[in-house]
């Protein structure tokens, strides 16, 4: 793994060996989970998840910010949402979504998924 990242170990085997996960990779699951929510148009100083499957996707790491503490997992996420789409149904869909996908990828425990809006993008952007 890179220098400066920091990794969590989500499963020992108990002799087969550890299971670890990287920072980077619980924010890229993350990024996508909220992307594929309808309403949002865009991680926050981010990319679509379009362009990010071109661009690679460590991309969709941007506009996410994750804390782990034993296995427990904080996340923040900055959205851009498409205009038309209601803030707090869209909010609460990006919630659940990042909350399901990491409980689901990596068995850590999600306990908090803090949603800012900072910017709505008309049809015509």
């Amino acid at each position: 793994m890179a220098e400066g990242h920091s990794t969590y170990t989500i499963r020992d085997s108990g002799g087969k060996g550890t299971v670890k996960v990287a920072d980077e990779v619980v924010s890229v699951i993350a990024g996508l989970a909220a992307t594929e929510v309808k309403g949002v148009s865009s991680l926050a100083g981010g990319i679509t998840s379009d362009m990010a499957a071109r661009r690679g996707i460590k991309a969709l790491s941007k506009g996410v910010h994750v804390g782990v503490d034993d296995n427990r997992v904080k996340v923040e996420l900055s959205l851009c949402l498409d205009y038309g789409y209601s803030i707090p149904e869209v909010g609460k869909a990006v919630q659940e979504k990042v909350k399901s996908a990491i409980e689901n990828m990596t068995g850590m425990q999600v306990t908090e998924v803090s949603v800012k809006i900072t910017d709505i993008v008309s049809k015509g952007d």
